[in-house]
């Protein structure tokens, strides 16, 4: 069953943020009092800004934080009402560059910065498609103190809108970067893992790869089946613990 948190004391809303190209839309919770707030950009999975990724931003708004989740691919299509995966890989996800998602990122922070976020507090956290672009925006933004990435592909065929990979910009991350990797998930092989584990010792860079014997992908998706609970809990406490140990707190 799908958590859902609630939002007694918090201010979750819908916001828009000024971007190149339009308004984009994202989703944003922070306490209902005080400020100025650390600020966790939400990166989402292939299936949007939807109820789980809103959930997580909950959940860090009760901690204490401005979790703010962008719909990254406005300009591409809605995924919302799309049930199929590779549908939405294909006539959406894969259409969205990199480049547009760190600019758009950039505005993110930025907005949230001229709120009740605190810009010298900045952290990002990721799913799948979002795991992804957590590892890549470590290596964007130079203002990020630490990033969480849960189960982001780290290697594979590039194209010109995505031109590289997690290994490839291992040398590039400018600040600690978390992995959160199920050892049973099919889509993401044990050798990529330690392809990543070995380029980032060789760069001498402050990484963590967390591996779950027992989780595979999108373990911490607990409205479907893949949800593993034991996996998800220990990730989310290690997820609190990297960002209050590296500044984001």
């Amino acid at each position: 069953m799908a958590i859902h948190t609630d939002a007694q004391g918090l201010d979750a809303r819908a916001v828009t943020i000024p971007v190149a190209g339009g308004d984009l839309p994202a989703f944003q919770a922070m306490p209902s009092l005080g400020g100025s707030f650390p600020v966790v950009l939400v990166v989402q999975e292939i299936f949007g800004v939807n109820d789980h990724i809103q959930d997580v931003c909950r959940r860090l708004a009760k901690l204490g934080y401005l979790a703010l989740a962008p719909e990254l691919y406005f300009r591409q299509g809605d995924v919302k009402a799309m049930t199929d995966p590779r549908e939405i890989i294909e006539k959406v996800v894969s259409r969205v560059p990199d480049a547009q998602v760190m600019a758009d990122l950039d505005d993110a922070a930025d907005f949230a910065a001229r709120g009740r976020g605190d810009s010298t507090r900045l952290g990002i956290t990721g799913f799948c498609w979002g795991g992804r672009v957590a590892w890549l925006y470590a290596a964007h933004n130079s203002r990020l103190r630490a990033s969480v990435a849960w189960y982001g592909r780290l290697a594979g065929p590039t194209d010109p809108l995505h031109p590289v990979h997690p290994v490839e910009i291992a040398g590039r991350l400018h600040c600690p970067v978390l992995g959160l990797y199920g050892a049973l998930d099919s889509s993401i092989p044990l050798d990529q893992v330690e392809r990543m584990r070995a380029a980032v010792a060789a760069a001498r860079k402050n990484a963590e790869i967390v591996v779950y014997p027992e989780a595979g992908h999108a373990f911490h998706s607990d409205y479907r089946p893949t949800y593993h609970e034991a996996s998800a809990r220990d990730g989310w406490i290690r997820m609190r613990d990297w960002f209050r140990q590296y500044g984001v707190a």
